[in-house]
């Protein structure tokens, strides 16, 4: 699934696309992703122009004039693609939604396994919609900071790793970044969250930082189905210390007498990759 560097990627491609256009046709391929389109949705958002492009977690939400917003999550395999005529057929057969610009320009919403979504709303009623109304802090905003995520684990009695990917907490982390700002910060994915000390609660902080704006700066990371608007892949994969390196020496223990391999562990059904010499589970010791 995307996470939030890739929907950065993602709505920053899309914004000299939209901004200040409008929709002049959008074509509706059939009733339902996850759930059903919304009524209406081929025909109120036209005409009316584009007056802000965002994110909220890992939606995408287009603001129009007349107080309207279109929300969009990709799910586990949406793309969207601006103008995407060089695709091989294959790959058009899965175009659920394609909008048209009043300047004939094209977003085609390609949906493989059908796990995305999209809703419309009145853009006042934001805080009333069930996909956005119990969402967590955004860790790039200036309201993220490590007092703040020290205060928050010391609250939780649940695994470390699973706390950081509970949106309700903090938004926009996913499997992949999660594991990888663990391992910055030095920290066992398994590690009750309640445990952190303030240094380690600065450390993760930091690391959370880090790893999304070097990843925001990359392009996100393509694994399987996510790429950019104009169909080109993600960079930041090649950057993954130990996300999908099972086995692999770990970069970070130096020494050749130390140097461990990268482990996978399976957590609430996902796999968590980690270095078990950088990532002592103190809690345990």
């Amino acid at each position: 699934m995307p996470e939030l560097p890739e929907v950065e990627t993602i709505l920053q491609n899309m914004k000299p696309c939209l901004m200040g256009r409008s929709f002049g046709k959008i074509d509706v391929n059939r009733p339902n992703l996850r759930t059903p389109f919304p009524a209406g949705l081929a025909t109120i958002p036209l005409h009316y122009p584009i007056i802000a492009l965002r994110r909220r977690a890992k939606y995408i939400l287009i603001d129009f004039q007349h107080g309207w917003s279109l929300l969009i999550h990709l799910g586990m395999s949406g793309r969207l693609f601006i103008d995407p005529t060089i695709f091989a057929p294959a790959s058009r057969k899965h175009e659920h939604l394609v909008f048209w610009t009043n300047d004939d320009q094209r977003i085609a919403f390609v949906d493989a396994r059908r796990f995305g979504m999209v809703a419309l709303f009145r853009t006042d009623e934001e805080s009333q919609q069930p996909q956005l109304a119990h969402l967590g802090i955004e860790p790039l905003s200036p309201h993220f900071t490590a007092d703040y995520l020290y205060g928050l684990c010391r609250t939780i009695r649940m695994p470390l790793k699973t706390a950081l990917l509970d949106q309700r907490k903090i938004v926009g982390l996913g499997n992949i970044y999660v594991c990888e700002a663990l391992f910055r910060a030095g920290l066992h994915p398994q590690r009750e969250a309640k445990s952190l000390t303030q240094q380690d609660a600065v450390r993760l902080h930091h690391a959370i930082i880090e790893i999304l704006d070097a990843a925001i700066k990359a392009g996100g990371s393509t694994l399987r189905d996510y790429v950019h608007t104009d169909g080109t892949p993600g960079a930041f994969q090649n950057l993954h210390l130990v996300y999908g390196r099972e086995g692999e020496p770990c970069p970070s223990c130096t020494q050749a007498a130390r140097q461990r391999l990268i482990e996978r562990i399976t957590q609430n059904g996902r796999s968590t990759f980690f270095c078990p010499h950088c990532q002592k589970n103190k809690e345990n010791a």
